[in-house]
């Protein structure tokens, strides 16, 4: 037997905190230590943090990553455990993105990456070169300041594995896994046994799964220990970078850490007989033959053994009887909760505040803060200091006093405020006030009308003319406009309170103001541009309403706020115009389409690539059992309208917390025009001409007895 113990690690890195990003690696390797293992795996650019950006074009950024390492190698830290430390590296006049693998206080080699995240939230292009010397390893001349300091002049660099005396190591970085010929395919023929993974892999909704099924198939058919480390947290943007730090040998998951979590540092470790490796590698014969033709891969011999003989006082870790995923409801809840936690603590701000309406989104977010709330004294409770710590700063707890209950801690640190107007109805704010007292926020019921008599009487004095509802008689201009003042009215009274709120109650600094308004909203542009969607951060942003109206229903049992049922269950409405015995203002009506429809669309245009006439010929497939093709190429044109009339809107959205594959952010994301000719004219024609040949077709089929049959789904309300 080879036993081998390994350690790799979540850790809540914090981009261009330095201090804290040190502190965090070298508390992980002392739990690494204390558990036993000789190899402690930390996350890619883990001593920056990930999300720096253009940061990383800045050489203080490189400067201050090399001295953090020194500070690592000149103490005991790597004394007896190898050590990959995740940083930017400048070799001549190239920037790469660097494991930089470290052992008894010397440095064994940096392995440069090959293959560089550049689509959806990455652009590691812009700011990395991807190494493409594979065939050899370059010698690379060390910092003049850490050569002094370490007595170490050159180090091996490049792509290569190290030699031990009783085993073979790889680092392999994020992306390059999910490559169509990653890295480890030729390192397993050469005979690495274990594969390290620094990743800085963000949390999408339903992608966890994804992610797993890759570290399996990568050892399943050739063998192998894998190791994955991440991030966890916010550190810094639009991203929760959701840990799951996991090792895998042959096929199985025998070590798993959480998604999500408030802790700065969680150590994941395993303890593996590298012999089952090897016996399954001789077991498969077309592994055999491929290892004895294949393509040499460079190395470094490092004199030291990292294994222990057999030994019945180790036990060997075990598979899994079950991988844990959380659902996409609990992925709602946690995901974003921890995000707020760490935009909280770190932020400066003393709270959050939130216009709450009643209505399904703004209470959804309501929702996530309790859950925050819950979240944070539970883990005050299993003994986490730091989480106390911040809790006690933020909460301003005195003479030894800490937060024991998740409403008394909402209380001090979240405000909600119920803006109702005269088209406001009784139902939406006594649910507002509902769940306010559930969570326990400090709530205010404020009425807007004053305000917006005010504006309305001023126009009437400069132009003589007084707007009207259309349900009175007014234009849609009118109508509009008397929408959006209410609405811009609710952002200017939501941002004056969440700065003045603390001062009325005696407490330092300020509230942060939170957004709610969703993806599909987004998407179709149904938002007042400067209204309450316009705040300093969304978590809901990038999450669906099918998937909102989901949480809501396992909230209401699952968080204690049973209040969410019934406002899941109740029609979605803007209430911005005046109730009538005929009439009451929905959402869907207002859009011209449903939610559900909405998320359909979303999907085709990002995931699926599709533009119009492609979206037509896709639901023609899917939605054509039940609508013909001139009325599947009326909903096509009528969502391409209005998202390219609202695109602008898209521009100046609140930063959101990244959660659904179709999100139209326009920072990094979904990047695309914001001035669009919204007749479409070219691509709409082809639709046209797309319809009248299909209804020439149908015509000559059915005089001929021949029926058509739609594949797909009969209802144009299903997801593809």
């Amino acid at each position: 037997m080879r036993l081998l113990k390994v350690a790799t690690c979540n850790l809540n890195q914090w981009a261009m905190e330095f201090d804290c990003n040190l502190k965090n690696i070298k508390e992980s390797i002392v739990r690494a230590k204390e558990a036993g293992a000789v190899i402690r795996l930390g996350p890619e650019l883990e001593i920056t943090g990930y999300g720096c950006e253009d940061h990383f074009l800045e050489l203080d950024t490189v400067s201050h990553a090399w001295e953090c390492l020194k500070d690592l190698l000149l103490g005991d830290w790597t004394d007896g455990i190898l050590c990959s430390f995740g940083m930017p590296v400048i070799k001549g006049s190239e920037r790469y993105n660097c494991q930089v693998i470290c052992m008894n206080r010397k440095i064994i080699m940096i392995r440069a990456k090959m293959w560089l995240a550049n689509d959806g939230n990455y652009r590691e292009l812009r700011w990395f070169t991807a190494w493409k010397q594979k065939d050899q390893l370059e010698e690379f001349q060390l910092p003049s300041d850490i050569s002094e300091a370490l007595l170490q002049k050159t180090v091996p660099f490049g792509y290569g594995f190290m030699q031990f005396l009783d085993t073979a190591v790889a680092a392999e970085i994020c992306e390059e896994l999910f490559t169509p010929i990653p890295p480890h395919t030729e390192l397993a023929l050469n005979g690495v046994e274990v594969f390290m993974n620094a990743s800085g892999s963000h949390h999408q909704l339903r992608k966890l799964d994804l992610r797993i099924h890759a570290f399996i198939g990568a050892t399943h058919t050739r063998g192998g220990v894998y190791m994955y480390s991440n991030h966890q947290g916010c550190d810094g943007g639009r991203l929760y970078y959701d840990g799951c730090a996991c090792v895998v040998v042959n096929g199985d998951v025998v070590a798993q850490g959480s998604q999500f979590s408030l802790k700065d540092v969680e150590v994941v470790v395993a303890q593996i007989d590298l012999d089952a490796v090897a016996s399954l590698r001789g077991s498969i014969s077309s592994f055999q033959e491929q290892a004895s033709c294949k393509k040499s891969v460079s190395s470094v011999d490092v004199p030291y053994k990292l294994c222990q003989p057999f030994n019945l006082q180790l036990s060997l870790s075990t598979p899994l009887k079950q991988v844990n995923y959380h659902s996409p409801e609990e992925e709602i809840a946690f995901g974003p909760g921890c995000w707020l936690w760490d935009y909280l603590r770190r932020s400066g701000a003393s709270g959050f505040l939130l216009p709450l309406s009643g209505g399904a989104d703004s209470s959804s977010v309501a929702g996530i803060v309790g859950c925050m709330c819950q979240l944070v004294v539970k883990e005050i409770a299993n003994g986490d200091e730091k989480v106390k710590a911040d809790a006690v700063r933020i909460g301003h707890y005195t003479n030894g006093q800490f937060p024991t209950d998740s409403k008394e801690f909402a209380k001090r640190i979240f405000y909600t405020v119920f803006m109702g107007s005269e088209n406001s109805s009784d139902a939406t704010r006594g649910r507002a006030k509902l769940l306010a007292d559930e969570i326990g926020s400090w709530h205010l019921d404020v009425s807007i009308d004053s305000v917006v008599s005010a504006f309305l009487s001023l126009f009437q004095t400069l132009t003589g003319k007084r707007p009207r509802y259309k349900v009175d008689g007014g234009t849609n201009i009118e109508n509009l406009g008397l929408q959006n003042i209410q609405a811009r009215i609710r952002m200017v009274l939501a941002f004056m309170l969440a700065s003045l709120l603390p001062w009325v109650h005696s407490k330092p600094g300020f509230y942060l103001v939170l957004g709610s308004s969703n993806v599909d909203e987004g998407l179709r542009g149904y938002l007042t541009k400067y209204d309450c969607s316009s705040a300093d951060i969304n978590p809901i942003g990038s999450i669906s309403k099918q998937d909102l109206r989901m949480f809501l229903k396992w909230a209401a049992i699952h968080l204690g706020f049973s209040s969410l049922a019934e406002i899941e269950a109740a029609p979605p409405t803007a209430e911005l115009e005046p109730i009538r015995s005929d009439y009451s203002q929905l959402d869907e009506v207002d859009m011209g389409m449903t939610y559900e429809e909405l998320s359909v669309y979303g999907r085709l245009r990002k995931i699926f690539r599709c533009g119009p006439v492609s979206m037509f010929k896709n639901l023609c497939f899917g939605w054509g059992s039940k609508l013909s093709p001139s009325e599947v190429a009326d909903k096509v044109k009528h969502f391409f309208k209005y998202y390219s009339i609202n695109r602008h809107k898209m521009t100046v959205l609140t930063p959101s917390y990244h959660a659904e594959s179709y999100s139209p952010e326009d920072n990094r994301f979904d990047l695309r025009q914001f001035l669009y000719n919204s007749r479409w004219p070219y691509q709409f024609r082809k639709i046209d001409e797309l319809v009248s040949e299909l209804s020439v077709n149908k015509d000559a089929s059915t005089s001929n007895g021949v029926g058509i049959v739609a594949a797909g789904s009969a209802d144009p309300k299903a997801g593809l």
